[in-house]
């Protein structure tokens, strides 16, 4: 009977989910195999799959730990139970095993749970199931309880007396034995009766059960007067009674698998006058431990690899866990286009979040990019937000994080070796000798690895025996033939160094006179940066990493990192940089912090995976924000080229603005890093502030291009009037915007952004016609031409002959129907960054044209733009320090 019923349980579970396998694992530690007969058959009859684990007779306690803690942390075992000797069942070894794998109840957590009645919580230990099972009318009876210690004896106390009956319990050797028998209803025993106990001090009729810890019937001889028919059957139901706890502890894994509504708790905040230093209000709050807000958002503890306590790598395996729950709203915060006054992206970015979860008490994620440590190191400083709105601990945002670029940087310069050494070998061998060393014999045996293989059939070789090559295909296979001109890849490193703009290498001995001229570019400027907040899988970023090119060969056909037989490796390097970190905000909401891509040659956008867990995780109603660039480039390329990638569809986009910027784009002043600003951006101005206001309304116009509604957010400083403030607004909203809010987050935290997160709400419920902004299959310059036309305002484009050519090139080789990546600068929206406001009928100069083919796009570059940055005459690092008592970080803003 409870075995049909656990089997039409599991194929209930099973129609609903097609694809469950429960496993239970069984850890055995004597020699006597019956028993795992028994549970097998059980399994089986059930539907569950078992995976026995027989450590040897006399095995330590702890290496039964070692076992229960591998066992634990298996995604693939959903129960866990113990058939061991007596003295192995110490409270170390049944505590070791996880509470929701424990089939058997018997750790410390189930127990109680148990006792305190948490009925759903907890699984009630077979054995005792199988005794309570067997005892019937129990409502004012005496149970006598032998020897029946332990988490069993406990438990079948606290039922009895749940169901009414009175316990009592005692050893076999106890004085008050006799009595105790005497004057007992039931009678359970927990190991076997000494001969010197005679049947005649148990009443007549009495029912006696029995059971040990291995579950089996004890063979006891009481008599056949006070014998009882449950005596020879605790086993084999004890057995059953496992296995239906295995279905129960299935269903409620699955449940635990399905999305779980946020119990967050936010931090509080209490804002000072005048605002301390960025550094100081990250100090001044305290951030929870970061496993506590992993499981406050309902991620699951094996989905979550703790870096320190304040930083956790999310597996993408939620992803699958969760594909069937709705994502939320997804929002982009962009902005004017910027000037060196700085608008505050990042800081509306996490003030709105604080807002919208810790004062509207709506589930909100922000997405924000990995700063590159050139910046924080050189001008910029670091990119955690600001004020009452930053992402804490701002020193571990802006330094190391959990290594994402260094691996990174590992990965991009293996490829960079990779390319010169093969030019190298290829060059001081014969096709024979080079072969010889591609294709080694190891061991007496000879063959080709995966990757050798696939590049034998991308040439159309189909052979796996590397002896029956003919000399035309070893010579096919050895050679990639690359044209040292040709060499777009390049080294990279972390840090704002202007002297490796161009260098010199092989000139060493050993390089055989093989020398170039190459360069270094900042680490986040590598399109495996690109690649990883593009990817949206391990398969796909593996896919993508093999694709790019990183030359020609002499006969101008692209080369690419799988060719050189490298992709795996690059693969390797990148398995923990794909997952993103998860910390948290000042009022202990939560951030992503993924991915970092140079602005200005690449996207600029954060993640794909980032985005796509955390509307997963938000939920159908929750918030996901991303920070981007300047709208026309920015949010131009967020629309066109990542939401191609990840097929996610914005509902609303964020366009911050600042009075003080606006002035600039009217016609201000030029402003100087470090100079007092003049007094056109500390005095009311009415009139710059409504020239400016014409590059606010571009922007708008720009967003409104691909059929998104726009908010204004504008960030709020104290030298602004009330009467700039109102115009900005009101020019917003009678240039088209849904809603123009005021912002204080700064000095506020969320509680200065609620209007703010009350507009984002209320425009995200708004029909929403997106529409990306060209086709695709357009011709490559017919794409620039778009771009340059209705976001830039340009009157047309010219292409220099090198772009014209480069252009040709790839639509010959079939790259032609990539998005485009327009590199060009970000303080104009023209290709010169002194021209504000609005420029217009300007022609855009396109110097030349590039690929990131691993990334998925084309890349024009209008004029120069270094991939390098220069540290200043006085950088930021003059004023970074570490106290070497408390290892504080000093002096990062």
């Amino acid at each position: 009977k409870i075995t049909e019923s656990a089997r039409k349980s599991l194929a209930s579970l099973k129609r609903e989910n097609p694809r469950l396998e429960p496993t239970l694992a069984i850890i055995q530690a004597h020699n006597d195999d019956l028993i795992q007969e028994i549970n097998k058959n059980f399994a089986k009859e059930v539907g569950l799959r078992v995976i026995h684990i027989r450590l040897p007779e006399g095995s330590s306690k702890d290496e039964i730990v070692n076992e229960i803690l591998r066992l634990n942390e298996d995604p693939n075992v959903q129960g866990l139970a113990l058939e061991l000797p007596e003295s192995l069942y110490s409270s170390k070894v049944l505590n070791a095993v996880k509470p929701e794998k424990d089939v058997d109840g018997l750790s410390g957590v189930n127990l109680g749970r148990l006792v305190r009645g948490d009925a759903c919580d907890c699984l009630v230990p077979p054995t005792v199931c199988a005794v309570m099972e067997l005892l019937e009318d129990l409502g004012g009876k005496t149970v006598l309880l032998v020897d029946a210690g332990g988490v069993v004896g406990a438990a079948l106390q606290c039922l009895l007396q749940r169901e009414g009956a009175a316990t009592m319990s005692c050893r076999w050797k106890a004085p008050q034995l006799r009595n105790k028998l005497q004057h007992a209803d039931a009678v359970i025993v927990g190991s076997t009766k000494p001969d010197d106990v005679p049947m005649s001090w148990i009443k007549p009729g009495t029912p006696i059960i029995s059971f040990s810890r291995d579950l089996l019937p004890e063979k006891h001889s009481y008599g056949q007067q006070n014998s009882h028919a449950a005596e020879n059957t605790v086993g084999s139901l004890a057995i059953a009674m496992r296995m239906q706890n295995m279905v129960k502890n299935t269903e409620r894994w699955i449940q635990s698998q399905q999305y779980r509504k946020w119990d967050l708790r936010c931090l509080k905040l209490q804002p000072l006058s005048p605002v301390p230093s960025d550094i100081e209000i990250s100090r001044a709050q305290s951030p929870k431990a970061v496993d506590v807000l992993a499981k406050e958002i309902g991620l699951l503890t094996d989905e979550i690899e703790i870096y320190g306590q304040t930083k956790a790598k999310v597996r993408l395996s939620l992803l699958e866990r969760l594909k069937d729950q709705p994502d939320g709203k997804y929002v982009l915060v962009a902005g004017i286009t910027p000037t060196p006054l700085g608008e505050g992206k990042s800081t509306v970015t996490i003030g709105l979040v604080q807002a919208l979860t810790a004062h509207l008490n709506l589930n909100s994620f922000a997405c924000l990019r990995q700063p590159s440590q050139g910046p924080t190191f050189g001008v910029k400083g670091g990119a955690a937000g600001g004020g009452y709105a930053q992402v804490i601990p701002m020193e571990e945002f802006n330094l190391h994080l959990t290594g994402d670029i260094h691996a990174i940087t590992a990965a991009n310069n293996l490829l960079a070796a990779a390319i010169d050494a093969r030019i190298l070998h290829e060059s001081t061998q014969s096709d024979k000798a080079l072969y010889n060393r591609l294709v080694p014999v190891v061991n007496g045996e000879r063959g080709f690895s995966a990757i050798q293989l696939a590049r034998l059939r991308r040439l159309g070789i189909n052979k796996t025996d590397p002896g029956t090559l003919t000399e035309e295909e070893i010579s096919k296979f050895a050679r990639l033939d690359i044209d040292p001109s040709t060499i777009t890849w390049q080294r990279v490193v972390d840090t704002n160094d202007r002297f490796l703009r161009k260098i010199t290498v092989g000139q060493a001995n050993t390089e055989k006179g093989f020398v170039r001229q190459a360069q270094f570019d900042i680490a986040v400027a590598s399109e495996i940066m690109a690649i990883l907040a593009l990817t949206t899988s391990l398969q796909d970023m593996k896919e993508r990493l093999g694709k790019m090119v990183v030359a020609n060969d002499k006969k101008g056909e692209p080369v690419t990192a799988e060719d050189l037989g490298v992709t795996g490796a690059l693969a390797v390097l990148m398995k923990d940089a794909i997952k993103p970190t998860l910390m948290q905000t000042l009022e202990g909401t939560p951030v992503f912090v993924h991915a970092g891509p140079f602005a200005n040659i690449a996207h600029g956008n954060s993640s794909v995976l980032a985005d796509k867990i955390a509307l997963k995780l938000v939920g159908e109603n929750g918030f996901v924000t991303e920070a981007g660039f300047g709208a026309d480039i920015g949010m131009e390329k967020f629309f066109n080229i990542k939401c191609r990638a990840s097929g996610l569809v914005p509902s609303v986009v964020v366009l911050v603005a600042t009075v003080r910027a606006l002035k600039m784009h009217g016609g201000g002043p030029n402003v100087t890093a470090g100079a007092p600003l003049k007094k056109e951006y500390t005095e009311e101005n009415l009139q710059l502030v409504a020239d400016g206001c014409c590059n606010l309304q571009k922007q708008i116009q720009i967003t409104q291009l691909f059929g998104v509604p726009v908010v204004v957010a504008l960030n709020v400083f104290k030298t602004d009037s009330p009467a700039e403030v109102d115009l900005v607004c009101e020019i917003a909203k009678r240039s088209g915007a849904f809603d123009a809010v005021p912002c204080n987050h700064w000095s506020a935290g969320g509680r200065g952004a609620v209007k703010l997160a009350q507009a984002v709400e209320k425009a995200a419920n708004q029909k929403n016609s997106f529409k990306y902004l060209y086709n695709l299959e357009l011709p490559i310059v017919e794409k620039i031409r778009i771009i340059a036309q209705k976001v830039y305002g340009a009157q047309d484009i010219e292409l220099s002959p090198a772009a014209q050519s480069q252009v040709d090139r790839y639509t010959r080789q079939g790259f032609g129907n990539l998005p485009i990546c327009m590199a060009k600068t970000h303080l104009s929206l023209s290709h010169q960054p002194e021209r504000k406001g609005v420029p217009t009928g300007f022609i855009l100069p396109i110097s030349d044209v590039r690929a990131s083919i691993g990334a998925g796009f084309i890349y024009p570059l209008v004029g120069t733009m270094s991939t390098m940055p220069g540290l200043p005459t006085r950088p930021c690092f003059y004023d970074i320090d570490l106290d070497p008592i408390t290892e504080q970080v000093k002096g990062l803003f």
